[in-house]
């Protein structure tokens, strides 16, 4: 099978590679063949050259993994032996190797789901992205007439403050680096700050606090002290960028003191919270439009890699495509 490999910090290579043995599988796998992925920002560490935790990752320069690493993936089910992922269907969701850059990727059957035929696998991707937002804000119980603030305003920052409006926030405020004027209606941001979160967080008088805030930025661990420091008495803060770190430090003396509450987590019960992604794709058929603004051919992935690992006004969500 073809594969994109890489073999340095962000370069990647295309590659012939044996490809999986669907008489291999073990019970709870599927085999796809692959038919369109996208960039997340958590695949971008490991793009960088960072150490990758879900395999024996010991190579002296990169991961040299092939089809490493990409996860949002829809594909053609090739081999399965659970019955909704029938084979010749079409499935989206995680791959749960991260092995998505090649032609086949094994993944986890229970995280994914059988795509139905009104939706393109282009559109159907969105899906994947969609479920993490739409679980984290069940988690949150009711956010009626609630100010909520997010920081980072990436796809996944922006779906937030979609969903949030969508659920009946009372405002959604949107806080980036990056000017996201052009598209602030479209996602429901009421107030759009383009400023650093720290910035802002040291401008706010208490009645401008948030009651909940939503950290969509992660990678690093400023941006959850600018939250404590931003939020409310008694306020929520959900970490969902994801940590690049084991150990974060934190104003504990002024979380203490406010009586925040801090939590995280991440997406189990993965079809269901794709099923729920779809209904809401399904209410919203414009979103996917509004989010994806580049698509690549998978040949393309290095171009298409470099694009999403530099932030700009003009980049969201970035797509593969065979």
């Amino acid at each position: 099978m073809w594969a994109q490999q890489l073999v340095r910090p962000g370069v990647f290579e295309q590659v012939d590679a044996k490809a999986p043995d669907p008489a291999a599988l073990h019970h709870g796998e599927t085999l796809l063949r692959v038919e369109a992925g996208a960039i997340c920002g958590s695949d971008l560490p490991y793009f960088r050259g960072e150490t990758c935790t879900h395999f024996d990752d010991a190579a002296p320069l990169a991961a040299n993994v092939p089809g490493f690493p990409l996860h949002e993936v829809v594909g053609e089910v090739v081999a399965s032996d659970d019955p909704a992922l029938p084979v010749s269907s079409r499935a989206v969701g995680w791959a749960t190797r991260f092995s998505a850059l090649a032609e086949y990727t094994v993944t986890d059957s229970d995280s994914l789901m059988a795509v139905p035929d009104e939706l393109d696998s282009a559109t159907a991707l969105t899906l994947q992205p969609l479920a993490c937002v739409l679980e984290t804000v069940r988690s949150l119980g009711p956010v009626d007439g609630l100010r909520v603030a997010v920081l980072g305003l990436g796809p996944f920052g922006l779906l937030f403050c979609h969903t949030l409006s969508a659920a009946g926030a009372a405002e959604v405020v949107g806080v980036d680096r990056l000017d996201r004027s052009a598209i602030a209606d479209a996602f429901g941001i009421n107030t759009l700050v383009h400023s650093a979160t720290g910035r802002w967080a040291r401008s706010l008088a208490d009645d401008d606090r948030p009651d909940l805030i939503i950290e969509a930025v992660g990678h690093q661990t400023a941006t959850l002290s600018d939250a404590v420091e931003a939020v409310a008495q008694d306020g929520r803060i959900f970490c969902f960028g994801v940590p690049d770190e084991p150990v974060y430090p934190l104003p504990m003396q002024e979380l203490f003191r406010k009586h925040v509450t801090l939590f995280g987590g991440i997406v189990a019960e993965r079809r269901r919270c794709l099923e729920s992604a779809l209904a809401h794709q399904r209410r919203f058929p414009e979103l996917q439009k509004q989010l994806v603004s580049h698509t690549f051919d998978f040949t393309d992935a290095q171009l298409a890699f470099d694009l999403a690992a530099q932030p700009s006004s003009g980049r969201l969500k970035v797509q593969l495509v065979r």
